[in-house]
């Protein structure tokens, strides 16, 4: 098999995992999958505050997303969703353009996220366990001297409950884990760097693991993982769908999603109103679930068996992944920015012959295929990060971009449409935001024109782009209302808030992150607006 870069950014839960041995790495690195090698480039690892590639070689995601707040206890660590799966157009994608656009071109992957203790994990100013459910946990200010400084907050990871589209390549070594059908996962993501000082962890684990491990699973109809999840266990078969096991979904099938906490661990669960069928993953020791130990003098890399749980009680500005690009807790994202046409790959996998929208060989064509490696779809791309912004996910292929609906309807995917969640048995969140990390992926440091320590030069939409996506809302008589992303268009359409990207998403947003010596680096990686209220409520 080539070597293809594609995916994969309690108390007394410590207390067990700690009266357990620890586990070591077995074999070398070049024997481990390299689907979840975030510092390779790895598309759908969560984004990270700067680049993890060696030499600062740059790696981001393109992340338009929506968070939701609320101040009352339990909206950080227990959601429901209501979901209907995207439906691809009924005119196929061609190599030269012309054809429609599936979902695989326009996403590699969208997801349900929320922030989760790792006493193990960034910024690791101690490794003292973790309290969760509590927002004792919110340490963000920029003062140093002061108890709420964010280099004292505790290890930090977070959980993407990610749905994969179908068609185009196998999930391996790509992006669908079927020809028509859509999966699931539950990927954790850690940060093995002390940011108080920019010590990483051990080369034993860079090797293995990289910068940000990650514990990966799919959504199973039994629950228990198809393979072990933990970051020194993944194998090929991890990344493997299995149908006899795993939960595959249709196009326009109607789901329940549930995300809450359990004494073993944090709980996802999919329930398929359409097929009847149902799946579910714990993130607990008994699931083979671990941490990698942050242990930067060690020779060997090792992780310990741990049942990972929210960090927070609620859901607010203030509850955040300190090592994170965004600023989320409970959100939704869509990973867009993964799709361009290739004519003719090489087999190393590089783009030798671009497609369409490609004037001469870029340097982001890479991890690409032929369109005899595809699924289904018989056309050639590649899918690494689109760093010039003139890929599928930048052009009128969104639901909705198209003034004629028919023409819309007949070319372009239908689109996602999910609730906003509710929790504690049915309270709505009060407030909602909109966030674009567009300022991380145009930044100056990894190439781009903008600097992050100014907002000079950072700009909405992306330079290169001909459009970009944005949320809408539609109503339901069954749910009350629906969030969509794509264009203005969307037949149903009650509220573009403002229509274009640039309104939505408002104005540059600037963070403290910690920072070595104690000094906080302030800068910006997001636009962010935040409404005073929530305009789609669930019924």
């Amino acid at each position: 098999m080539r070597k293809a870069l594609a995916i994969l950014g309690g108390i007394m839960l410590v207390a067990t995992a700690g009266a357990l041995a620890p586990a070591s790495a077995s074999s070398p690195s070049e024997q481990r999958p390299e689907k979840l090698l975030c510092n390779e480039g790895s598309p759908i690892c969560a984004e990270a505050v700067d680049a993890l590639g060696y030499e600062g070689q740059y790696t981001g995601h393109d992340e338009p997303s929506l968070l939701f707040y609320s101040n009352t206890p339990g909206a950080g660590n227990n959601q429901r969703y209501r979901m209907v799966v995207p439906q691809d157009p009924p005119i196929l994608p061609t190599q030269d353009g012309t054809g429609g656009t599936f979902n695989f071109q326009d996403r590699i992957a969208f997801w349900f996220g929320m922030d989760l203790c790792d006493n193990q994990s960034a910024p690791e100013f101690t490794h003292a366990p973790c309290a969760p459910n509590s927002d004792t946990n919110i340490f963000d200010g920029a003062d140093p001297n002061q108890a709420d400084y964010i280099g004292h907050h505790p290890g930090t990871a977070f959980l993407e409950l990610q749905f994969y589209p179908p068609g185009w390549a196998p999930f391996l070594n790509a992006i669908s884990c079927d020809a028509t059908q859509w999966c699931a996962a539950m990927a954790i993501f850690s940060f093995d760097r002390n940011q108080n000082t920019f010590v990483d962890n051990n080369a034993a684990c860079l090797n293995t693991v990289g910068l940000e491990p990650a514990n990966f699973a799919f959504i199973t109809t039994s629950g228990v993982p198809q393979a072990p999840p933990g970051p020194l266990d993944l194998t090929a078969g991890s990344f493997t769908p299995d149908p006899s096991k795993d939960l595959f979904m249709g196009a326009g099938d109607r789901l329940n999603i549930s995300i809450h906490d359990s004494s073993a661990g944090l709980v996802t669960q999919i329930d398929d109103l359409t097929s009847g069928d149902s799946g579910s993953m714990t993130a607990s020791v008994a699931n083979g679930f671990a941490q990698i130990n942050y242990e930067p003098t060690a020779s060997t890399c090792t992780e310990t068996p741990y049942a990972f749980h929210p960090m927070y009680a609620t859901s607010s500005e203030h509850t955040r992944v300190p090592w994170a690009a965004h600023s989320y807790n409970v959100s939704f994202s869509d990973e867009i920015g993964h799709w361009e046409y290739c004519n003719h790959a090489n087999v190393k996998g590089i783009c030798v012959n671009p497609g369409v929208t490609e004037t001469k060989k870029d340097a982001d064509d890479t991890q690409c295929f032929n369109a005899d490696a595809s699924l289904r779809i018989a056309i050639g791309g590649c899918f690494a990060t689109d760093n010039d912004f003139d890929g599928v996910s930048y052009q009128n292929t969104w639901p909705g971009s198209l003034s004629d609906a028919r023409l819309d309807a007949a070319r372009n995917p239908g689109s996602i449409r999910f609730t906003s969640p509710t929790f504690n048995g049915g309270l709505n969140y009060s407030r909602v935001g909109f966030e674009a990390d567009l300022p991380r992926i145009e930044a100056a440091d990894f190439g781009g024109i903008c600097d992050r320590n100014t907002g000079a030069g950072c700009v909405n939409p992306p330079p290169g782009s001909n459009f970009y996506p944005f949320y809408s809302t539609r109503n339901n008589p069954s749910v009350g209302c629906f969030w969509q992303l794509g264009g203005a268009h969307i037949p149903g359409t009650t509220n573009t808030f403002g229509g274009s990207s640039a309104t939505e998403f408002g104005p540059l947003l600037f963070l403290d992150y910690p920072g070595p010596g104690f000094t906080p680096i302030h800068r910006t990686n997001d636009f962010r607006q935040v409404l005073s209220t929530n305009p789609c409520l669930r019924a």
